[in-house]
C-alpha cells in the first residue's frame, strides 16, 4: 500500500518546483513591460488584475464571503508582499541586474535564518548541503564569477533590494504559519492576502507616469501574463506546496526559479548563456535535487512550534 504521506510530499515538491518554473518566467516579461511603463503602474495593474481574477474563481466555486480570520496575518503577508515588489521595481533601474539578482534571492538565507526562531523548524544536514549548494547556484548565475559588476548601482537602490529580500523572506515564513493553524480554503486567504497588497500599493500610485490609465498592448499583455501565469497560478500552488513542506525546504526548491529565468532571458531577450551561469544551474539543480528527496518530520509539527502558533 502506499504511504500517502509520501504521495502528498511528492505532490507538494513539484507543485513548489513547477510554482518556481511559472515565476522564473515573470523576469523576461517584466524586463519588456518596465521598458513601456514605470514600476508603480506596473506594480498597481498587476495586482488588480490578480485580485480580481480570484474573485471571479472564488464566484464560479461558490466560495466568496467576507468573513475574515487570522486578519492581522493576513494583513502582514499583504504590507510584506507589496512592500517587496515596491522596493524590488522601483531599484532595479539604478543598480546591476548581477546585484538585484543576488539580492533578491538572498531571500533563501534569510528564511534559513529566521524559520528556526519564528516557525521551530529543524535543519538536517541534507537540508543545509541543499541550502549551500543553493546560494552557490545563486552566485554563480547571479555574477559569472564576475565581482566588477557588484560595484556599480547606489548604495539606497542595494539596500532596498536587501530588504525585499528580507520582506520575501517573512511572506514565505507566515504564509507557512497561516497554512499551520488556518482552516479556511486556500483560495479564500490567496483572496485576502492579494487585497491587503493592493491596499499597501494603492498609495504609491501618486508617483505613477502620466500614461496611468492609457497603456499599450504590449504593456497590457506583460500586465495580465505577470498577474495570472506569474502570480495566482503559482501562488496556488506554492501554497498546496507549502502544506507538506517546511518554509526552509520550499524555499530552495523555489531556486528553479533561477534557473527558469536565465533560460527564458535567453529564449525572450536573447541573453548570452555563460559556461558560469550553466554551473549555477546546475548547483541549483542538485540543491533542489538533495531537499527532494527526503525530508526528516515532515507533516509533523514540534510542541513548541504549536505553542507558539497557539499564542500568535
Amino acid at each position: 500500500m502506499p504511504n500517502p504521506l509520501i504521495s502528498q510530499k511528492g505532490k507538494a515538491v513539484f507543485f513548489t518546483i513547477l510554482a518556481g518554473i511559472l515565476w522564473g518566467t515573470s523576469f523576461p516579461i517584466i524586463k519588456i513591460g518596465l521598458s513601456t511603463i514605470d514600476p508603480f503602474t506596473f506594480v498597481f495593474w498587476r495586482f488588480l488584475v490578480s485580485f480580481v481574477t480570484l474573485v471571479v474563481v472564488m464566484l464560479l466555486l461558490g466560495k466568496l464571503h467576507f468573513k475574515i480570520s487570522n486578519k492581522k496575518l493576513l494583513v502582514l503577508l499583504g504590507i510584506a508582499n507589496g512592500a517587496g515588489y515596491l522596493l524590488q521595481y522601483s531599484a532595479m533601474g539604478y543598480t546591476s541586474t548581477a546585484k538585484a539578482a543576488l539580492f533578491i534571492n538572498l531571500s533563501a538565507i534569510w528564511v534559513a535564518i529566521l524559520s528556526p526562531r519564528l516557525l521551530s523548524e529543524s535543519f538536517s544536514r541534507k537540508k543545509i548541503a541543499g541550502l549551500l549548494f543553493g546560494f552557490a547556484g545563486i552566485v554563480f548565475v547571479s555574477t559569472n564569477l564576475d565581482f566588477s559588476t557588484m560595484i556599480e548601482g547606489q548604495l539606497i537602490a542595494d539596500l532596498m533590494l536587501i530588504v525585499s529580500g528580507v520582506c520575501w523572506a517573512l511572506f514565505m515564513i507566515y504564509n507557512k504559519k497561516l497554512i499551520m493553524h488556518s482552516t479556511s480554503a486556500t483560495f479564500q486567504w490567496m483572496t485576502w492576502v492579494l487585497l491587503f497588497t493592493l491596499f499597501s500599493i494603492v498609495p504609491f500610485t501618486v508617483l505613477a507616469g502620466p500614461g496611468f490609465f492609457f497603456l499599450s498592448g504590449w504593456a497590457w499583455a506583460a500586465i495580465v501574463y505577470t498577474a495570472i501565469v506569474c502570480w495566482v497560478i503559482p501562488y496556488y500552488l506554492w501554497l498546496e506546496g507549502l502544506k507538506y513542506l517546511s518554509a526552509s525546504t520550499s524555499t530552495i526548491l523555489l531556486l528553479s526559479e533561477i534557473v527558469v529565468a536565465v533560460f527564458a532571458s535567453v529564449i525572450v531577450l536573447k541573453e548570452p548563456v555563460t559556461l558560469f551561469s550553466t554551473i549555477g544551474a546546475l548547483f541549483i539543480i542538485i540543491a533542489v535535487a538533495l531537499v527532494s528527496v527526503k525530508e526528516n518530520g515532515l507533516g509533523r509539527k514540534s510542541d513548541k512550534s504549536n505553542a507558539f502558533l497557539e499564542n500568535a
